[in-house]
């Protein structure tokens, strides 16, 4: 197994690297950070704005491989380089960065805890109310963009809150400020259920789709019913046999869905105004900002290709033949 695990360890820093330098070209190659210099009054000399923008890496002018390279090799030793207005893109990212991570962790966990669970449950109470229920509500889900389940979320909570006349969930913002101790950390924990939820929720819909059906084509393996005719509980045969079995499937998923959540965390931290790195790229690319774009091209193709060594750690220890292999 750990030549299994160091060889798709390989791999996936390969991915990263080409992904990130793909994001890097295409944006270098289509975002115009001298648009932000142009139309000022008074107006700025051109020799001044192409000395700015030769500070920054940033000039079209430059050959397009030279700007890469050169960004490149600031990237292997930790620095991606200044913004569009000479900022660290380095201390914008490290601000941002564990923003964004809150997120997407809480989110992977409950969304793929709840979902297998309630795919396993809709499995083994097949054609009955709570199959159906958990079937319905999955599809209504999966057939609601991700922004519009944050906004509906972010109204029903105001009113709510109104209706009560305090606030019991908060709705927008990380944290607040002037709490400190433990009724900031209380604060902060607030404020990350509804982005949570949102997030959460379309992933709870996808795994529980995969993991009930799965788990149906495991039920009728011979393996389950020896196990059963054996003597063993059927509770025991189901979780012990059957669900990790099924869950196979819903592991190697877990890459994928992952890069889903990334772009639901995108609108999610605009509309719940976190200043991560999914709003981070949105003003971004308003600000033709190309390399604060590449950083966080660089970020997502970490997280995707992490969450895929996950998945493969995941399937190694689900799985007996990938440890001998």
């Amino acid at each position: 197994m750990g030549k299994y695990l160091l060889r798709r360890l390989a791999i996936n820093v390969l991915l990263v690297a080409i992904a990130a330098s793909l994001a890097y070209m295409l944006a270098a190659s289509t975002m115009n950070p001298r648009g932000a210099y142009q139309g000022r009054q008074p107006p700025v000399p051109e020799q001044v704005i192409d000395a700015t923008l030769d500070a920054y890496n940033l000039n079209d002018k430059t050959p397009l491989f030279q700007r890469y390279v050169t960004w490149a090799s600031g990237v292997v030793t930790g620095d991606f380089g200044k913004t569009w207005n000479g900022g660290s893109v380095n201390d914008e990212m490290g601000r941002r960065i564990f923003v964004s991570l809150r997120l997407l962790f809480l989110g992977t966990i409950v969304g793929f805890v709840i979902g297998v669970g309630l795919g396993a449950l809709s499995a083994v109470r097949q054609y009955k109310f709570t199959d159906r229920l958990i079937g319905v509500s999955s599809f209504v889900v999966m057939a609601i963009p991700v922004f519009v389940l944050a906004t509906l979320l972010a109204i029903a909570t105001y009113s709510l809150n109104r209706g009560l006349g305090f606030t019991l969930i908060e709705y927008t913002g990380e944290y607040n400020p002037r709490l400190s101790g433990m009724d900031q950390f209380l604060n902060r924990i607030n404020h990350l259920i509804l982005p949570t939820i949102s997030l959460s929720l379309g992933s709870i819909a996808y795994y529980s789709r995969i993991q009930r059906n799965m788990m149906l084509d495991v039920l009728g393996q011979d393996f389950v019913r020896t196990a059963m005719a054996k003597g063993l509980r059927r509770r025991t045969a189901l979780f012990k046999h059957a669900l990790r079995t099924a869950l196979i499937p819903a592991a190697t998923y877990f890459a994928f869905a992952f890069g889903t959540m990334l772009t639901g965390a995108t609108f999610t931290e605009k509309i719940f105004a976190w200043h991560g790195m999914g709003a981070w790229l949105i003003d971004s690319i308003n600000q033709n900002d190309v390399n604060s774009v590449a950083a966080v091209s660089f970020f997502a193709s970490v997280c995707v290709l992490a969450a895929a060594f996950l998945s493969d750690l995941l399937v190694a220890a689900l799985d007996p033949r990938v440890r001998v292999s």
